[in-house]
């Protein structure tokens, strides 16, 4: 690139924060993998390379994880769990025993054989799953890449630590990468060719609070080593080679935007209370244990969203009673007295241990979530034992998610109900902590009224519930563009569920995306919220436009949006009144830019 000329890349912003510091690149992408036919006597041998390969890379991962077991910084822990899963890997007959098969039965080498291999693991990652589960195809690919390299001798890991406060630009990295580069120093920004707001480069990131821009595209075509590079990771710009000018203004806006965090965090122990004094739990979606310190400190009152399916992915087993149960109470003891939402496993039949899986023709409309927990009641009632085993060590409520009717609701409850029971008997008393559902499914909307008088609360999926609700795949770039939370249909869904709850008396909270947008506010607090659920650097903001608002404010802007039919429309009027009410606290929502841009 020549010098001086400034070129500008939109990703997706992963982590908030503004970085400025010279391109480190690392080189990640796929290494080419030789393909050949073997003789004979070239079979033993290669069996022999690929078991090596195994060993040296479970080796491998053991000492990135001993690097980082002892690293005091926040989120070490996050890199450790991560490289547990990927040493797992490591052992899954899927992978193992699928390579050397083909080895032998097919007589092909080792490197060509990994490859086809981790190619089958993929695909019972079903193309039309949701983020969370494409983004741990690049688990298998990561485990992959790093055998093959193996057996070819090339070098997998970060071996040259980069300056303090350099922009790692990668293709994409692997957790071990992660690790390495942050267990001795800190730093600047990430940006990555690939990824997603879900890979773990993006979970680190956000624990560690590092900015970070991932699926650009072309930043490793773009950036060289030394070149200035500017992270936006609020709004997913990243600038190589800022003229003097822009570089200037960035300085300018990260200043504000630390002064700004500064500011938003001094209200970090303050209620988030209305002006007419209605007040909303602010809380924090979670996946790891490791991830509480931060949610604690942005000002998070709870958990309203434990995701279990960590526990789940890419193992050659089911956790134990005992696994489930170690994991539950770290969380409930890290948060306690405050109140951990765990939701039980929404995996589906391809998305489990090899030997229950189920193939399916839509896996995300098939045997998933509720669905499988109450064909599969063995497994079921692990998790719910090691639940209610846990719920002495803190605040627990459990959620089914994916509760389309009545009948599947009572079923999950009987069983919770027996094994409390069965424990009881065991002579291991425990108390039965509130038990609601995550309403995600347009069937359950519109009969919130009839599960509410089951339920002890609810709690809104609206990534899912939008997504059913208008027929899109958010995820899909031909359809994106109709994903709309505030279309006329959601906002009626989301006004009965509200009513639903009011009448039966039960909180009402929200757990999707949409409950960690500033701008959703006062249409928030006018379908009665009680409670919202988002990552924790997204508290600060939403908790102080909460306490610069008044909920009949709130009540009233729902009137008039109801009133309106277009989605744009309804888009529109709730940009005008937020930027008339609180116009000086979003006007940097985004993360505004160069000043002078």
């Amino acid at each position: 690139m020549p010098a001086g000329t400034a070129t500008t890349l939109v990703g997706i912003g992963a982590s908030a924060g503004i970085a400025i510091g010279r391109a480190w690149l690392l080189d990640r992408r796929k290494v080419r993998t030789p393909k050949r036919r073997l003789g004979p006597d070239e079979v033993e041998p290669d069996l022999a390379r690929l078991r090596t390969a195994f060993e040296v890379s479970d080796l491998q991962l053991e000492e990135v994880r001993r690097k980082v077991a002892g690293a005091e910084r926040r989120g070490a822990s996050d890199h450790a769990a991560i490289i547990d899963m990927h040493r797992l890997m490591l052992k899954d007959e899927m992978l193992v025993l699928e390579a050397q098969r083909l080895v032998r039965e097919e007589r092909i080498n080792a490197e060509w054989a990994v490859r086809r291999a981790i190619r089958k693991i993929k695909g019972a990652f079903a193309d039309d799953a949701d983020e969370y589960f494409k983004e741990r195809r690049a688990d298998v690919d990561f485990v992959g890449e790093r055998v093959i390299k193996n057996l070819l001798g090339q070098a997998v890991d970060a071996d040259e630590a980069p300056p303090e406060g350099a922009i790692v630009v990668a293709h994409d990295l692997s957790p071990s990468d992660t690790a390495l580069l942050l267990h001795d120093r800190k730093v600047g920004g990430f940006v990555t060719d690939s990824g997603a707001k879900t890979s773990h480069t993006a979970i680190v990131a956000r624990a560690l609070e590092v900015p970070a821009v991932v699926a650009t595209g072309r930043i490793t075509d773009v950036a060289s080593r030394g070149d200035w590079v500017v992270v936006d990771g609020g709004r997913g710009v990243v600038v190589v080679n800022p003229t003097a000018g822009e570089r200037a203004d960035y300085e300018v806006a990260r200043e504000r935007f630390r002064e700004r965090e500064l500011d938003l965090l001094s209200t970090r122990d303050l209620p988030a209370s209305t002006l007419d004094d209605v007040t909303v739990r602010l809380a924090g979606n979670i996946e790891f244990a490791e991830e509480v310190p931060s949610l604690l400190s942005h000002g998070g009152e709870a958990v309203g969203l434990y995701r279990t399916e960590f526990l789940y992915l890419q193992r050659d087993r089911l956790p134990t009673e005992e696994e489930h149960y170690e994991e539950y109470r770290r969380v409930l003891e890290a948060l306690a007295p405050r109140p951990v939402t765990i939701r039980t496993f929404d995996l589906g039949g391809d998305k489990l241990p090899a030997a229950l899986r189920t193939p399916a023709e839509n896996p995300a409309l098939g045997l998933r979530a509720i669905r499988y927990c109450l064909r599969q009641p063995d497994l079921f009632r692990d998790q719910l034992r090691a639940l209610l085993r846990a719920s002495v060590h803190g605040t627990l409520r459990i959620m089914f998610p994916m509760i389309s009717g009545v009948a599947e609701l009572r079923a999950a409850k009987r069983i919770l109900i027996d094994v409390r029971e069965e424990l009881r008997r065991a002579g291991v008393e425990v108390p039965l902590p509130p038990v609601g559902i995550m309403i995600e499914l347009p069937s359950a909307a519109l009969i919130a009224d009839r599960l509410a008088l089951e339920s002890d609360f609810f709690s809104i999926g609206t990534n899912d519930l939008i997504q059913y609700a208008l027929g899109i795949d958010r995820q899909d770039k031909e359809v994106a563009y109709l994903y709309k939370p505030l279309h006329l249909a959601v906002l009626r869904m989301l006004r009965a569920i509200g009513q639903a709850a009011a009448a039966a008396g039960i909180p009402f909270s929200m757990c999707g995306e949409m409950a960690g947008e500033p701008m959703n506010v006062l249409v928030l607090l006018g379908l009665g919220v009680t409670e919202l659920s988002m990552n924790g650097p997204s508290i600060p903001l939403v908790k102080r436009v909460i306490r610069a608002a008044r909920a009949e404010d709130g009540r009233l802007l729902l009137d008039r949006l109801l009133a309106l039919t277009a989605a744009d429309d309804i888009e529109r009027e709730v940009r005008t009144e937020m930027s008339r009410r609180f116009g000086g606290l979003l006007e940097h929502d985004a993360q505004v830019g160069p000043v002078s841009g």
